[in-house]
C-alpha cells in the first residue's frame, strides 16, 4: 500500500516560515496521472479542513485564508508534494495532513506533522 510520510512541522513565531513536504513510498510513477495531492490540517476543537491541493499537471488550489501566505508545488520525480508557509499565523496552529487521491477508488492519508505558531 502507498504510504505518505510528512515532515517539516515544528514550533515558529507569527511571520515566521515553515515548509512541509510529504513523499509517497510505495508508488510507482503511473500514480501520478491523473492525481490530486493537497495539504489538508485539523486544529483542537475544528473540523478537518483543506488547506491546499495540486493536481498531477501542476494546477493548484487554496483555501481563501492562506491565499497569498502559501504555495503548494509537487516534483513528480520524487513523488513528493509541499507546503511553502509565509507569514504564518497563530491561527494556522494544526496538525497538517498530506492527501493522495487518485480517481475515485484510491485516497490515502498520511499520519501529519503538528504546526505551532506562538510567540
Amino acid at each position: 500500500q502507498v504510504q505518505l510520510v510528512e515532515s517539516g512541522g515544528g514550533l515558529v513565531q507569527p511571520g515566521g516560515s515553515l515548509r512541509l513536504s510529504c513523499v509517497a513510498s510505495g508508488a510507482s510513477r503511473i500514480i501520478w496521472s491523473r492525481n490530486v495531492m493537497a495539504w489538508y490540517r485539523q486544529a483542537p476543537g475544528k473540523e478537518r479542513e483543506l488547506v491546499a491541493g495540486v493536481t498531477n499537471d501542476g494546477e493548484t488550489n487554496y483555501f481563501d485564508t492562506v491565499k497569498g501566505r502559501f504555495t503548494i508545488s509537487r516534483d513528480n520525480a520524487k513523488n513528493a508534494v509541499y507546503l511553502q508557509m509565509n507569514s504564518l499565523k497563530s491561527e494556522d496552529t494544526a496538525v497538517y495532513y498530506c492527501n493522495l487521491k487518485v480517481g475515485a477508488a484510491f485516497e490515502v492519508w498520511g499520519q501529519g506533522t503538528l504546526v505551532t505558531v506562538s510567540s
